[in-house]
Protein backbone atom coordinates (compact mmCIF):
# COMPACT_ATOMS: atom_id res chain seq x y z
CA UNK A 1 0.00 0.00 0.00
CA UNK A 2 2.71 2.51 0.98
CA UNK A 3 5.72 0.73 -0.52
CA UNK A 4 8.79 -0.68 1.16
CA UNK A 5 9.68 0.26 4.71
CA UNK A 6 12.60 2.67 4.64
CA UNK A 7 13.49 2.41 8.31
CA UNK A 8 12.04 0.61 11.32
CA UNK A 9 12.93 1.15 14.98
CA UNK A 10 11.75 -1.76 17.08
CA UNK A 11 10.83 -2.01 20.72
CA UNK A 12 13.68 -4.51 21.12
CA UNK A 13 16.11 -1.90 19.79
CA UNK A 14 14.66 0.68 22.18
CA UNK A 15 15.31 -1.69 25.09
CA UNK A 16 18.85 -2.39 23.86
CA UNK A 17 19.79 1.28 23.51
CA UNK A 18 18.17 2.41 26.78
CA UNK A 19 15.28 4.37 25.29
CA UNK A 20 12.98 1.90 27.08
CA UNK A 21 13.52 0.03 30.35
CA UNK A 22 11.69 -3.25 30.87
CA UNK A 23 9.62 -3.19 34.06
CA UNK A 24 7.66 -6.36 33.35
CA UNK A 25 8.94 -8.46 36.26
CA UNK A 26 7.78 -5.98 38.90
CA UNK A 27 4.65 -5.11 36.90
CA UNK A 28 3.71 -8.79 36.88
CA UNK A 29 3.72 -8.75 40.69
CA UNK A 30 1.17 -5.92 40.54
CA UNK A 31 -1.12 -7.87 38.22
CA UNK A 32 -0.29 -6.46 34.79
CA UNK A 33 -1.15 -9.04 32.12
CA UNK A 34 1.09 -7.59 29.41
CA UNK A 35 4.74 -6.51 29.34
CA UNK A 36 5.42 -3.01 30.70
CA UNK A 37 8.29 -0.72 29.71
CA UNK A 38 9.16 2.79 30.86
CA UNK A 39 10.55 5.39 28.47
CA UNK A 40 13.79 7.21 29.30
CA UNK A 41 12.38 10.59 30.39
CA UNK A 42 9.74 8.98 32.58
CA UNK A 43 12.42 6.79 34.16
CA UNK A 44 14.74 9.75 34.76
CA UNK A 45 11.99 11.89 36.27
CA UNK A 46 10.11 9.38 38.41
CA UNK A 47 12.28 6.30 39.01
CA UNK A 48 16.00 7.10 38.81
CA UNK A 49 17.71 7.71 42.16
CA UNK A 50 21.39 8.54 41.51
CA UNK A 51 22.05 9.71 45.07
CA UNK A 52 24.01 7.92 47.78
CA UNK A 53 21.04 8.14 50.11
CA UNK A 54 19.14 5.15 51.44
CA UNK A 55 15.88 7.06 51.94
CA UNK A 56 14.82 6.12 48.39
CA UNK A 57 15.66 3.34 45.97
CA UNK A 58 14.78 2.69 42.35
CA UNK A 59 12.84 -0.50 43.04
CA UNK A 60 10.54 1.29 45.47
CA UNK A 61 10.13 4.26 43.15
CA UNK A 62 9.37 1.92 40.23
CA UNK A 63 6.79 0.11 42.38
CA UNK A 64 5.08 3.45 43.08
CA UNK A 65 4.98 4.33 39.36
CA UNK A 66 3.61 0.92 38.41
CA UNK A 67 1.02 0.95 41.21
CA UNK A 68 -0.33 4.32 40.08
CA UNK A 69 -0.22 3.19 36.44
CA UNK A 70 -2.30 0.15 37.37
CA UNK A 71 -4.88 2.36 39.09
CA UNK A 72 -5.03 4.47 35.90
CA UNK A 73 -5.47 1.40 33.68
CA UNK A 74 -8.24 -0.03 35.86
CA UNK A 75 -9.99 3.35 35.94
CA UNK A 76 -9.81 3.63 32.14
CA UNK A 77 -11.19 0.11 31.78
CA UNK A 78 -14.11 0.93 34.10
CA UNK A 79 -14.91 4.08 32.13
CA UNK A 80 -15.07 1.99 28.98
CA UNK A 81 -14.36 4.91 26.67
CA UNK A 82 -12.10 2.85 24.40
CA UNK A 83 -9.01 4.99 25.04
CA UNK A 84 -5.67 3.22 24.62
CA UNK A 85 -3.96 5.46 27.20
CA UNK A 86 -4.46 7.02 30.62
CA UNK A 87 -2.63 9.84 32.37
CA UNK A 88 -1.72 9.53 36.04
CA UNK A 89 0.25 11.41 38.67
CA UNK A 90 2.99 10.06 40.93
CA UNK A 91 4.43 11.87 43.92
CA UNK A 92 8.18 11.63 43.69
CA UNK A 93 11.07 13.07 45.65
CA UNK A 94 13.37 14.77 43.11
CA UNK A 95 16.47 14.72 45.37
CA UNK A 96 17.32 13.95 49.01
CA UNK A 97 16.68 17.45 50.37
CA UNK A 98 13.39 18.06 48.55
CA UNK A 99 9.75 17.47 49.34
CA UNK A 100 7.65 15.18 47.17
CA UNK A 101 6.17 16.78 44.08
CA UNK A 102 3.76 15.35 41.52
CA UNK A 103 4.87 14.26 38.07
CA UNK A 104 2.36 13.48 35.31
CA UNK A 105 2.97 10.27 33.36
CA UNK A 106 0.99 8.33 30.78
CA UNK A 107 0.50 4.60 30.31
CA UNK A 108 -0.45 3.45 26.85
CA UNK A 109 -1.49 0.06 25.51
CA UNK A 110 -0.17 -0.56 22.02
CA UNK A 111 1.41 -3.16 19.77
CA UNK A 112 4.82 -4.68 20.39
CA UNK A 113 7.26 -5.77 17.69
CA UNK A 114 5.09 -8.76 16.80
CA UNK A 115 1.77 -6.93 17.28
CA UNK A 116 1.36 -8.37 20.80
CA UNK A 117 -0.19 -6.06 23.43
CA UNK A 118 2.36 -4.10 25.49
CA UNK A 119 2.18 -1.19 27.91
CA UNK A 120 4.52 1.80 27.72
CA UNK A 121 4.85 4.46 30.41
CA UNK A 122 5.99 7.86 29.18
CA UNK A 123 6.56 11.42 30.33
CA UNK A 124 5.54 14.33 28.11
CA UNK A 125 9.12 14.61 26.77
CA UNK A 126 8.98 10.98 25.58
CA UNK A 127 5.98 11.59 23.34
Amino acid sequence: MFGEIIHAYTRAQAHADGTLTDASALADELGFRYPVSIAAHAWADAVAWPYDDASQDETGRLWDVLAMARVAVLGAARRGDGASWADFDVLRVPHPDAAATPVRLRIELGPGDDAEPVFTITAAADR
